[in-house]
């Protein structure tokens, strides 16, 4: 019985591995998400580069115009002449916006401020207008309750937090959320790609195999649990190949690209110059024009594709490693085994591929559902009730539970979902198996969810 089993795993794998596509795919796949991700990057990277230039009208006399501070983004310049000639010179110009602050302006409640742009106006454009205007009235604010500049600027504060994560042991380790979340989310994703591609393949190649009536022949000298679980894991095996595969050749392209995406040199160009002020005393608080600097420059170094690469590879050696791979090798097997099982029952039950449509919704509902609730509840509270229950779920628990492995997690839930894929995989394959043998010998009859409900408890 081994014997025969591992003949069809072995026959699947090599058959599908000698295939021309899968040679080609293997090959093209690291190349195009390179050639993606190099076009995406250099497209990120001029749009940083650029500069809106935003005039500003202020009859307000509040002196507002001189307030608002630019930056590598954003910059403010100062419209002359009447409304009529500043939209006239507004219009002529290539600048990207024009902002009117009437007379009256009341610093309590801001009226009747206008931003003029060219066609509509993006919401990220607004969006910086809109905080730089806000700083400033927040400034005249606080001045008018009498507070000084100094004050103001002692009354400011900038916390920079540390993360650091605590384990049950009691050991820390720095922490990064950005770097965590991406990792949740890469697993995630080489799961959910995973169980759907090869899943679809498992459903086709039984599908096709039955139409041509191979089966008649094989199931003569194999038996039909033999014969489905063999494909599942031949196709598996040729799937872990096929990743293992992009996962070198990214590695590699990614070694020849990097170098050409990071540019170690810092962009630290000023868009506005302050003027040169007095040096101040130890004691002192820093200057509005000095905070400004400090925080430009820091912006700078923070933009550097070196300093956020370095960062984010810093801060991945802080994540529990063995946890991740031990988990994920597990969750990526089970969640296959127990989806593969379904999409081959669902091949051998039905005639035309057609049919299939109706039988694969509710199978691929779980697991749909559980990538959208992922990146989109889970990513954010990964100790919810949403992200427990669902990762307790055998049908949600592959990409429920990975999204949450990075973050922590403690060993007796994850050996709990652990083994409750494994009662899930067992009954999965229990009722596959039965809709698998007198499936794959029926012909011609529309097959419906009751006729399936009979065919789990034929004797035999």
């Amino acid at each position: 019985m081994a014997s025969k089993f591992f003949l069809i795993a072995q026959r699947e794998y090599l058959t599908r591995v000698r295939k021309k596509a899968f040679i080609v795919l293997t090959l093209a796949v690291p190349l195009l998400l390179a050639a993606f991700g190099f076009i995406i990057a250099k497209v990120a990277s001029s749009d940083n580069d650029t500069t809106d230039v935003v005039e500003v009208r202020d009859e307000s006399g509040l002196n507002v115009a001189s307030r608002l501070a630019s930056t590598p983004q954003l910059r403010f310049v100062q419209a002359t002449g009447t409304l009529a000639e500043a939209k006239k010179g507004f219009q002529k110009a290539k600048h990207d916006g024009l902002l009117v602050l009437p007379a009256g302006l009341d610093v309590e409640k801001p009226e009747g401020v206008q931003f003029f742009g060219k066609g509509n106006i993006s919401l990220k454009k607004q969006g910086a207008v809109e905080d730089a205007l806000n700083k400033v009235f927040s400034d005249l604010k606080m001045e008018k309750s009498g507070i000084s500049q100094e004050k103001l600027d002692r009354l400011r504060s900038e916390v920079e937090l540390k993360a650091i994560s605590l384990d049950e042991s009691g050991k820390e380790a720095d922490s990064n959320a950005k770097a965590t979340s991406l990792t949740a989310y890469g697993l995630a994703l080489a799961i959910y790609l995973f169980i759907f591609i090869y899943g679809v393949q498992i459903m086709r190649g039984v599908g096709e195999e039955k139409s041509s009536r191979i089966m008649e022949v094989m199931l003569s000298s194999v038996k039909p649990f033999d014969l489905m679980m063999g494909k599942i894991v031949g196709i598996a095996a040729v799937g872990l190949t096929q990743f293992l595969l992009w996962g070198i050749l990214s590695y590699g392209v990614g070694a020849v690209l990097t170098p050409m995406l990071v540019d170690d040199k810092p962009k630290t160009e000023m868009v506005t110059k302050a003027p040169a002020a007095a040096p101040a005393s130890a004691d002192a608080p820093q200057s509005s024009s000095a905070k400004m600097d400090k925080a430009m420059s820091g912006s700078a170094a923070t933009m550097n594709p070196a300093n956020r690469a370095g960062g984010m590879f810093s801060a991945l050696g802080s994540l529990p490693v063995g946890t991740i791979l031990f988990g994920f090798i597990i969750y990526f097997l089970g969640g296959y085994l127990l989806y593969g099982a379904l999409f081959g029952a669902v091949g051998a039950a039905v005639d035309d591929q057609t049919d299939t449509q109706q039988f694969m919704f509710p199978i691929t509902m779980p697991l749909i559902l559980s990538y959208i609730v992922g990146v989109s509840v889970i990513l954010r509270n990964p100790d919810g009730p949403v992200a427990f229950w669902m990762s307790m779920f055998p049908l949600t628990s592959p990409i429920a539970m990975v999204i949450r492995l990075p973050f922590g997690v403690p060993m007796w839930q994850l050996a709990l979902s652990i083994f409750l894929l494994i009662l899930g995989f067992i009954g999965t394959v229990w009722v596959a198996a039965r809709i698998y043998r007198v499936g794959i010998l029926m012909y011609g009859k529309k097959v419906t969810y009751k006729e399936l409900g009979k065919w789990m408890f034929y004797k035999g």
